[in-house]
């Protein structure tokens, strides 16, 4: 997976001091833009577990649904929204996660798995590993199980995927900036 890595990781920007003093940005914008580097991305997640049976990807709102989307497509299986409190019209399960500056909630359709359903969670990257940590207690709550949480970034600096993993969970990312 280094080929995928080292040409995803080259097509992120990284906007110093954004969006405050200090911060070293990743936008994946740049990733999407580039033909190229937006199908190597997709290819990643695809090889990862198109040998497996998975039937569900979950994507956190909103970046997720943007990888999640085309590797539900090409894996056969369904695609679920975890969205921010408010957006999901149906019966919902919410779950509370800490921010550093507040806290935060996302939902889940009630319905949105059957028990013993095999889900992939989505999102762009992990830092603290806090809306993850979330949605995957939502999905769990419903008797889903969770094969792995996967991200197109990892920031381990900040400890989300450390959390995620002394939750039982599998993680997977494509590339990480580690102190850089």
């Amino acid at each position: 997976m280094d080929y995928f890595a080292d040409s995803i990781k080259k097509a992120i920007r990284t906007v110093p001091d954004w969006p405050k003093p200090g911060v070293a940005f990743r936008d994946i914008t740049t990733v999407l833009q580039d033909r190229t580097a937006f199908r190597k991305l997709v290819d990643a997640f695809v090889h990862r577990y198109h040998d497996q049976k998975i039937d569900a990807i979950a994507a956190i709102d909103a970046r997720g649904f943007i990888i999640g989307s085309p590797l539900a497509y090409e894996l056969n299986a369904g695609l679920v929204l975890v969205r921010k409190k408010g957006k999901l019209p149906f019966d919902t399960l919410v779950e509370d996660y800490e921010l550093e500056y507040g806290t935060a909630s996302v939902e889940l359709h009630k319905d949105a798995f059957r028990p013993g359903d095999k889900v992939v969670l989505v999102d762009d990257l992990i830092a603290t590993g806090g809306t993850m940590l979330a949605a995957s207690r939502l999905i769990r709550q419903i008797g889903a199980e969770i094969v792995e949480v996967s991200a197109m970034i990892d920031l381990p600096d900040l400890g989300g995927s450390s959390k995620l993993r002394e939750e039982g969970l599998n993680v997977y990312t494509v590339c990480q900036f580690d102190g850089e």
